[in-house]
């Protein structure tokens, strides 16, 4: 499954909350290094309930607008918002 994630970095709380069709995923990582990329990835694993080898980001490595790919075995989480 492809979703559209609006990443906000350096946030106080991570989360992890949806917004019509796509998903807005704040971390507390700064955007360097790739170190938000990976939080963003450890969040959605979590979320979906997959491993992160089964979560990847398609485009948007430099940009907090992202399409994100989430594996089979996904579950709909329980999200906060809409």
């Amino acid at each position: 499954m492809k979703i559209q994630v609006k990443v906000k970095p350096n946030s106080k709380v991570e989360e992890v909350s949806q917004e019509g069709d796509s998903f807005i995923v704040k971390v507390k990582e700064p955007p360097k290094e790739g170190k938000a990329n990976q939080a963003v990835i450890k969040l959605l694993a979590e979320q979906f309930g997959v491993p992160q080898g089964q979560v990847r980001i398609l485009s948007g490595f430099k940009s907090r607008s992202k399409v994100v790919e989430v594996v089979e075995g996904w579950r709909m989480p329980c999200l906060k918002g809409n």
